[in-house]
C-alpha cells in the first residue's frame, strides 16, 4: 500500500525531537514547583496530517495540518487550575503555568482532585514499544492517485453508480509526552492512516448512498483502494429499491460496524463520569449479569499496533489486561483517578477511555448469524442519538435489510428500532466471528433476540 517505504527520515516532519518535548515538560514542572504548587501535571504534543479527497475524478480538497500544544494542570492542595498554549517559547510556558496557578487560587476545593497514587503510575513499562508509529511517506500526488483508483473501482462496478461523495486518503502522525510532579514521564510517537470511499447509486428520488473505509497504524495493512471502492459501490447498489416494513417485533442483527456502537454505549454507561453523576442505568452493577452468558469482553491495552494501545492512561496510570465481562457478568468499570475517588474505588487505568476492548467472537460467521436469525432485520445504518443512559431506553432511526429463512430478501429504510439496553444486552443471542477493529473496539456482528421495529 505505501507509495514510499517507511523510513526514519519521516521523523523530520515533526518540529521537535521527543526529548525536546520532555525538556519542555520538565521546565513546566520545575516552574510550577517554584510557584508553590503542591502538584502539577503536563501534556506536550505535536502532530502532522495530510488529507486528500478526490470526487468524480477531480481533486476536491488537499489539506495539511500541523498542531502543537501544552496543557498544564496545577494543584494548590485540593484546588485545581488548568491552562494551555500552543506557544512553546520559555516565556509562554512560564505564563501558562502562572495562569493555571492563578485559576487554581480562585477555584473551590475538590476533595477528589489530585494526582493518582504514585504506586499506580507507569514506571519503566511506560517505555514499552507497542509498534504504534509507522510514518507513511506518500506525496500528495501519490495520495491523489490512490484516491482516484479507489473511486474508479467504485464507478467500475456498475453504471448504476452515478455519483460520488469522494474518496479520501488521510495520513496522521503525532507524538506526545505526559509528565507529573510525582516523577512520572512517558510518551511516544503514533500514526494512524485511512482510505475511504463513499458513493451514490441510482437516480432522481431512487438514490442510495453507502461507504467503506480501512484504517491502520501501518499503511501496509490498509485494504487496497480497489477493494474499498468496489465494496462501497456494492453496498450502495444493494440498497436500491429499499422500502418500509410493517411494525413488528423480530430478532435484529447489528452489522459489525454498528455492533461497535452498542459496545460503545456499554462503555459510556459503565464509565466513572456517568456513574458518579448517577446518569447511568448500570449503577451498582458490579458482579451482576448485565449481558447474555454468551458475552465475554476483555481489555487488551498492550496489543502491538492496536488502534487504542497504550502502556498508560491520560493520568499516567499503568494499563493492564483485564476481563471486563465474564459470562455476561460485569467485572469492572472504566475509571480515572478522579472518577474512582468520587466513587470510593480505585482507578482502572481508563482516564481517556478504554484500550482495545475485545468482544470475544462466537463460532458463526456473518452468514451463519443470518441463518440463526431466520426471519428478522439486519441493520447496517443507524440515525440519530436516541439513547437515554439514565434508564437505558434505546430508539434510533435505522436502515438495512429484511431477512427471511436466513436470506436477505430486500433492503429496508425509514424505520426505527427500539428496546431497552438492559434487555438488548441480556438478550444477545450470538456474536459473530466477522470481527472488525475500528477505534477502541473489536467486535463482530451482534444478534439481539428481539426488538421492536417501527415502520408502516
Amino acid at each position: 500500500m505505501p507509495q514510499t517505504p517507511v523510513s526514519a527520515s519521516a521523523e523530520s516532519r515533526f518540529s521537535h525531537r521527543l526529548d525536546t518535548l520532555q525538556e519542555f515538560a520538565r521546565d513546566v514542572l520545575a516552574h510550577a514547583a517554584k510557584l508553590g504548587a503542591s502538584a502539577c501535571e503536563v501534556d506536550v504534543s505535536e502532530g502532522f496530517g495530510q488529507s486528500v479527497t478526490v470526487r468524480c475524478g477531480e481533486i476536491e480538497t488537499i489539506e495539511h495540518n500541523r498542531d502543537k500544544g501544552i496543557g498544564v494542570t496545577v494543584y494548590l492542595g485540593q484546588q485545581k487550575g488548568h491552562a494551555s498554549t500552543s506557544d512553546f517559547s520559555a516565556t509562554a510556558l512560564r505564563e501558562t503555568v502562572e495562569a493555571a496557578r492563578n485559576i487554581a487560587r480562585f477555584t473551590a476545593p475538590d476533595p477528589c482532585a489530585g494526582l493518582p497514587d504514585a504506586g499506580l503510575l507507569a514506571g519503566s513499562g511506560a517505555d514499552i514499544d507497542l509498534d504504534l508509529y509507522h510514518p507513511w511517506l506518500i506525496p500528495v500526488d501519490g495520495a491523489i492517485e490512490l484516491a482516484r483508483r479507489c473511486e474508479a473501482a467504485a464507478f467500475g462496478v456498475s453504471p448504476q453508480v452515478t455519483n460520488s461523495e469522494g474518496a479520501t486518503v488521510s495520513v496522521q502522525e503525532g507524538q506526545f509526552v505526559s509528565a507529573n510532579s510525582l516523577g512520572f514521564m512517558g510518551g511516544f510517537p503514533t500514526s494512524r492512516h485511512y482510505l475511504s470511499c463513499s458513493v451514490i447509486a441510482g437516480k432522481n428520488d431512487k438514490m442510495q448512498r453507502d461507504d467503506w473505509y480501512s484504517t491502520s497504524r501501518d499503511a501496509r495493512n490498509l485494504a487496497s483502494p480497489e477493494d474499498i471502492g468496489d465494496y462501497a459501490a456494492r453496498r450502495a447498489l444493494s440498497r436500491l429499491g429499499a422500502r418500509k416494513i410493517k411494525t413488528c417485533e423480530v430478532p435484529v442483527l447489528f452489522e459489525a460496524p454498528l455492533a461497535a456502537s452498542l459496545i460503545g454505549s456499554f462503555v459510556h454507561a459503565a464509565s466513572g463520569g456517568s456513574l458518579y453523576r448517577k446518569t447511568s442505568f448500570l449503577a451498582d452493577s458490579l458482579g451482576k449479569r448485565i449481558f447474555s452468558k454468551k458475552v465475554q469482553i476483555s481489555e487488551r491495552p498492550h496489543l502491538r499496533g492496536g488502534l487504542s494501545s497504550s502502556p498508560f492512561d491520560n493520568d499516567g496510570v499503568a494499563t493492564h489486561d483485564r476481563e471486563v465481562v465474564v459470562d455476561g457478568k460485569l467485572q469492572g468499570y472504566f475509571l480515572s483517578a478522579y472518577t474512582a475517588r468520587k466513587l470510593g474505588m480505585q482507578t482502572t487505568g481508563n482516564a481517556g477511555g478504554c484500550h482495545n476492548l475485545i468482544v470475544h467472537p462466537g463460532k458463526r460467521d456473518f452468514r451463519g448469524l443470518l441463518k440463526k436469525m431466520g426471519r428478522g432485520l439486519l441493520v447496517t445504518e443507524l440515525l440519530g442519538q436516541g439513547i437515554n443512559y439514565v434508564n437505558g431506553d434505546y430508539s434510533r432511526g435505522a436502515a438495512g435489510y429484511w431477512v427471511e429463512d436466513g436470506e436477505i430478501v430486500h433492503p429496508v429504510e425509514e424505520i426505527t428500532v427500539a428496546c431497552n439496553l438492559r434487555d438488548m444486552y441480556r438478550n444477545v443471542a450470538a456474536v459473530g466471528n466477522d470481527v472488525l477493529a475500528r477505534g477502541s473496539k473489536q467486535v463482530g456482528s451482534i444478534l439481539i433476540e428481539r426488538m421492536k421495529v417501527a415502520g408502516n
